[in-house]
């Protein structure tokens, strides 16, 4: 991996030769520390561009060779969580952790183990992640405990800075510091650890901590002391401009986009908004629209407005009015007029090319922004000159994304088939790449390792059947353990969503859609909609007729259905490769379609 943070921090200059309009800030201790169990509470910014942290470092650097140990939030996220232990060479040991909330919306406690043999992460007492071997007998040298705010100019990482962000916050509660004794210690894993002592950040002591004044290229911000602000028992880390320092906000909430998407006008936010006003119907004018609902979604920057009559054709701007944000005391957007965009929604199935162009029917991918339907957050693009079996669309295996995060498609709210196609084209042993997958919230791979499943260049489905999307974005998470994950393509097939939150719009006939992927290879989805409720069975059989399987589906009430079936006999034995049938039977309707299957 070669992007970013740490490796930035080779030339520090002094601020004052910086003059750089953006102002964040940095505390660390005077003192370094070998080994030890390192500990905070913290409550992150959430801003896409930049990040919050709590780090060790050996600013010795270079006199002694590159050691740092970090724990990163990025801004961009709401659920993530980025750990690294950097080595000499300034060589990154990157691994993620999807969190089950939202760093920015509370405290949690934040740990760093670091001994002679592992570093291990904790959060709020659990063990969540850890690294082994010999990387981790170079990390010799005495650290620094650090924390600081910043922007980052790598995108591809931190995502798209805008300066309608700030300013951005950072809280701290505490830190604390326990010294390594193996086998005489009263806390930490095995009671290794002696605790030694702890800030409760009631104000600056200048004997222990040092108020940065640096910066370093790839930082479009200075750290200035005024940004360090010790209030209500907490250290605040402020990212501010240069004209409107320390903990202070005097800007009203500024919009990123109001967006026409399929359910609904979805209006973004640059900052968190109060939960009451943002969801006053009031406080928004839709001309010639009358606005039925309002919704704020989960990251609290981001509500969802449902209109009586939903028709984006007649939609132009829509005004705000008395939102405010969540600063004490309260700024209030009195009066703004946003134009609405009209995106170009996707349609289904939908099928993305991770790493490279357009083929075939895959749409190319790209990087996620605002103004995009689709894209990866993180990662780099890779082509590769293997050619993957197992495969009814082996071109897309030519190309990789490596690395990422996650992978976000927006989406109308309902339930979705996922299909996630992986391949590992590069290790040719175990163990070498391991990587967790959750699809929105709940962990689908576990210590994925594509080349024990499947040996090199060979494909690998991983079939999620019942994804349920509740604000408008499917979210994919990679988690890297050992190197990186990777992704080669994504399918995904509407089963089923809500309209104008009135449900779905029933189905005028009896319809039997073509299987999806078609050919498939092991798992297909069998779309269907009837205009009535009824009781649904389904048959497949051979092109000789003998029946392979069957399914009694039971009653199924009127509307958009869809089934999985995997391709197997009634003995759960898999079918051999060749042209199939399947047979969708109502109380008074049938109907018939032909399948390929390529195992």
């Amino acid at each position: 991996m070669t992007k970013r943070i740490v490796i930035i921090v080779l030339l520090l200059v002094p601020a004052v030769l910086a003059a750089k309009v953006y102002k964040g800030a940095e505390y660390r201790t005077k003192a370094s520390y070998l080994y030890g169990r390192f500990e905070v509470r913290m409550k992150s910014a959430q801003r896409e561009g930049m990040l919050s942290s709590f780090f060790t470092y050996n600013d010795n650097y270079p006199t002694t060779p590159w050691n740092e140990i970090d724990i990163e939030v990025l801004g961009r996220y709401a659920d993530d969580i980025q750990y690294n232990a950097i080595t000499p060479g300034t060589t990154n040991h990157v691994g993620r952790r999807q969190t089950p909330f939202n760093p920015s919306l509370g405290f949690h406690t934040y740990a760093i183990e670091w001994t002679p043999t592992y570093v291990a992460w904790f959060i709020d007492g659990a063990e969540s992640y850890r690294q082994t071997g010999a990387h981790i007998q170079t990390l010799v040298y005495a650290q620094k405990i650090m924390m600081n705010v910043w922007i980052q100019n790598a995108l591809n990482w931190s995502g798209q800075w805008n300066e309608n962000s700030l300013p951005a916050f950072a809280y701290y509660d505490f830190v604390s510091y326990s010294s390594y004794t193996p086998g005489a210690g009263t806390s930490g894993t095995d009671n290794n650890f002696t605790f030694q002592w702890k800030d409760e950040f009631t104000s600056y002591d200048a004997t222990r901590w040092d108020r940065a004044t640096h910066t370093w290229s790839d930082n479009q911000c200075d750290f200035v002391p005024d940004n360090i602000v010790f209030k209500d028992g907490m250290m605040i880390l402020c990212l501010t401009k240069d004209t409107n320092l320390g903990y202070q906000d005097i800007v009203p909430p500024n919009v990123v986009s109001a967006r026409a998407e399929a359910d609904g006008l979805v209006i973004n936010f640059f900052e968190e908004v109060d939960s009451v006003s943002a969801v006053t119907l009031s406080n928004y004018l839709v001309q010639n629209n009358t606005v039925i609902q309002a919704d704020l979604y989960s990251d609290k920057k981001t509500v969802h407005l449902t209109i009586a009559g939903y028709d984006t054709s007649n939609l132009t701007s829509v005004i705000l009015m008395n939102i405010k944000d969540r600063f004490s005391p309260a700024n209030t957007l009195t009066g703004k007029s946003v134009t609405i965009t009209k995106p170009k929604l996707l349609t289904f199935p939908l099928k993305i090319n991770c790493g490279g162009p357009a083929v075939n029917d895959f749409l190319p991918d790209q990087m996620w922004n605002a103004n995009l339907e689709y894209g990866y957050l993180d990662g780099q693009q890779f082509q590769n000159s293997n050619t993957t079996t197992g495969s009814t669309d082996p071109l897309i295996f030519k190309t990789e994304l490596n690395g990422s995060a996650e992978y976000r498609v927006r989406v109308p709210s309902g339930t979705y088939f996922v299909m996630l196609m992986m391949s590992e084209n590069y290790f040719t042993a175990a163990g070498k790449r391991l990587f967790d997958i959750a699809v929105q919230g709940n962990v689908v791979e576990k210590n994925l390792d594509i080349f024990a499943k499947m040996g090199k260049a060979v494909q690998y489905q991983k079939i999620i059947p019942n994804v349920v999307v509740k604000e408008g974005i499917l979210d994919i998470h990679f988690m890297s353990l050992v190197d990186n994950a990777v992704i080669n393509g994504i399918s995904i097939i509407q089963l089923s969503t809500g309209m104008n939150g009135t449900g779905e719009k029933t189905p005028e006939r009896w319809n039997i859609g073509q299987n999806y992927p078609n050919p498939f290879n092991g798992t297909t989805v069998i779309p269907f909609s009837i205009p009535n409720d009824d009781n649904i069975s389904i048959q497949f059989f051979d092109t000789l007729g003998r029946l392979v399987n069957e399914k009694n589906l039971g009653m199924k009430q009127r509307g958009t259905h869809s089934v999985v079936w995997n391709a197997r006999d009634t003995r759960g034995n898999a079918l051999a490769s060749g042209a199939y049938l399947y047979v969708v039977k109502g109380s008074s309707s049938i109907s018939t379609k032909k399948m390929l299957l390529i195992q």
